[in-house]
C-alpha cells in the first residue's frame, strides 16, 4: 500500500503539535491551581490577568473525549425524578444510550433521538433530551470517536449508519417512535423503509424529521452550494486524512474533526476572537458567572469528533451532489430504498424559517416522497423566526415546537 501523501499527513502533524505544547498547559494549570487556592478577593485583585492568561492557555487545546451529558434529574409532571445514563447496546461505532428515570410512573412512548455525526458529540442535544425527558422514555445514538476505533473494527459508511439505525429500533421494540435531527434524517427515512417493506415489528410508529436534507435541490443553501462547487474527489484529496499514530485508530482514513471545526470558526471569526477577549475580561475582574457561561459554550464547541472517510465522502455525494434519495436511486448495500414503502405510521416534519443549513422545502420533501403515508397521519411545522438549531434547542423548541412534537408522538403511540 503506497503511503499517505503529504496533505493527508496534516492531522498527524496536528497530534504532534498538541503533544509537543502539552506541558505548557499543565504548566498553567498547575499554576492556575495554585492561584484558586487563595481567596477570591484577593485573587482576583493581584492575580486577575495573570489567572486569566492562564485560563486561556490551559484552553488552547481540543477535546477528542465525549462531554458529559450531565443531566441527573428531570422534572417529569410536578415532581423532579431521578435519570440514569445506561449503555443497552453497543457496537464498535456507536451505542444506544438510555436515559432511564426513577420516576415509577405509567409507561410513557419510547423514543430514539438520532443524532447527527457531523462533528460534534451527541451531548449537543443534551439540551433536546432533557426536555424530551419531560414526557418520553428516551434513547440517544451515542457515537464514538473514529480515532478511537481500531481499523480492525471495519468500514463505517452511510448504510452502516442507517443498519445502526434499525438494529437500535430493534432494541427499543414495536411502536417505539424516531427522531431524527438534521444529517440523519436522510438514513431515518432509509431505515424507516426498510424496516416497512420488511414488516419488521420494531418499526417507528411515528418518524419525525427535524431540519434534514432530504432534498438539498430545494433553495440550497451556501453549504449545499459549496458540497456540489467541487468534484468529489477534491474532498478526497483535500479533507481526508490518517488517524494518528498515538491513538487507537492509527491509519484510520477519516475527517478530522479539527479541521471541520476550522471551517465552523472561519464562518464567524471575528464572534469567535471576541468571545475570547470577553472570556479574559471577566476572568480578569472576576466575573465568575459571566466566565463559566462562555467556558460552557467553548467546552462543548471545542469537543470534536471525526467522522469516518467512506461515511463523510458517501454523504457529501449521495446527498448532497447527486440527490439520491429524492430521485429513488439511494441505494442501502445495494437494495434500493422505497420511501412509498413506509406506511401505518406518522410522519412530522419541522423546518425553520431563517435556517442557513437546511432551507425551507428541504425536509418537507419528504412528505412527497412518502407516498404510502395516510394524509391525516402527516403533518409539516414551519416555525418563524428561528434558525438551524432553534429547531431542537431553545425557548422556541422548549415554547413552541416540543408541544407539536410531544402531542404528534402520543397521538401515534
Amino acid at each position: 500500500m503506497a503511503g499517505p501523501g503529504m496533505q493527508s499527513m496534516l492531522y498527524q502533524a496536528f497530534q504532534n503539535q498538541s503533544d509537543f505544547t502539552a506541558p505548557w498547559r499543565t504548566g498553567a494549570s498547575m499554576a492556575l491551581g495554585y492561584l484558586n487556592m487563595l481567596p477570591d478577593g484577593l485573587s482576583d485583585k493581584l492575580f486577575g490577568r495573570l489567572s486569566a492568561a492562564l485560563e486561556l492557555i490551559t484552553r488552547s487545546t481540543l477535546t477528542y473525549s465525549r462531554p458529559a451529558y450531565g443531566i441527573d434529574r428531570v422534572m417529569c409532571g410536578n415532581r423532579e425524578v431521578d435519570v440514569y445514563e445506561q449503555v443497552v447496546y453497543s457496537t464498535p461505532f456507536g451505542s444506544l444510550l438510555h436515559f432511564k428515570k426513577d420516576n415509577g410512573r405509567a409507561e410513557q412512548p419510547r423514543v430514539l433521538l438520532v443524532a447527527p455525526m457531523s462533528g460534534h458529540f451527541a451531548t449537543l442535544l443534551r439540551g433536546t433530551v432533557k426536555t424530551l425527558l419531560q414526557d418520553h422514555d428516551v434513547y440517544i445514538t451515542d457515537w464514538h470517536n473514529p480515532r478511537d476505533i481500531p481499523l480492525s473494527a471495519g468500514a463505517f459508511g452511510l448504510s452502516d449508519y442507517t443498519d445502526h439505525l434499525i438494529d437500535f429500533m430493534g432494541e427499543l421494540g414495536p411502536r417505539s417512535h424516531m427522531i431524527a435531527i438534521c444529517q440523519p434524517s436522510v438514513s431515518a427515512l432509509a431505515a424507516t423503509a426498510i424496516m416497512c417493506e420488511d414488516n419488521l415489528p420494531a418499526r417507528p410508529a411515528s418518524l419525525t424529521l427535524m431540519a434534514g436534507p432530504i432534498d438539498t435541490r430545494i433553495q440550497p443553501t451556501k453549504v449545499n452550494e459549496f458540497a456540489k462547487s467541487k468534484p468529489i474527489e477534491w474532498f478526497e484529496d483535500n479533507l481526508i486524512n490518517y488517524v494518528p499514530v498515538q491513538c487507537k485508530g492509527a491509519y484510520r482514513k477519516v475527517y478530522p474533526g479539527f479541521v471541520q471545526l476550522t471551517a465552523f470558526v472561519s464562518m464567524n471569526l471575528e464572534r469567535h476572537i471576541k468571545s475570547h477577549v470577553d472570556l479574559a475580561d471577566h476572568l480578569a475582574k472576576g466575573e465568575k458567572e459571566k466566565a463559566a457561561a462562555i467556558k460552557t459554550f467553548y467546552d462543548e464547541y471545542f469537543a470534536v469528533m471525526d467522522l469516518t472517510a467512506e461515511f463523510y465522502i458517501e454523504t457529501v455525494r449521495d446527498v448532497f451532489q447527486e440527490h439520491l434519495l429524492p430521485q429513488g436511486k439511494l441505494k442501502h448495500f445495494g437494495r434500493t430504498v422505497n420511501p412509498a414503502a413506509i406506511k401505518k405510521i406518522g410522519l412530522l416534519t419541522v423546518e425553520g424559517e431563517k435556517d442557513d443549513i437546511c432551507s425551507i422545502g428541504q425536509t418537507l420533501a419528504a412528505q412527497d416522497l412518502c407516498t404510502g403515508v395516510r394524509a391525516y397521519r402527516k403533518v409539516h411545522h414551519m416555525q418563524a423566526g428561528i434558525g438551524h438549531y432553534g429547531v431542537f434547542s431553545g425557548k422556541r423548541w422548549n415554547n413552541e415546537i416540543y408541544p407539536l412534537v410531544r402531542d404528534f408522538i402520543h397521538m401515534n403511540s
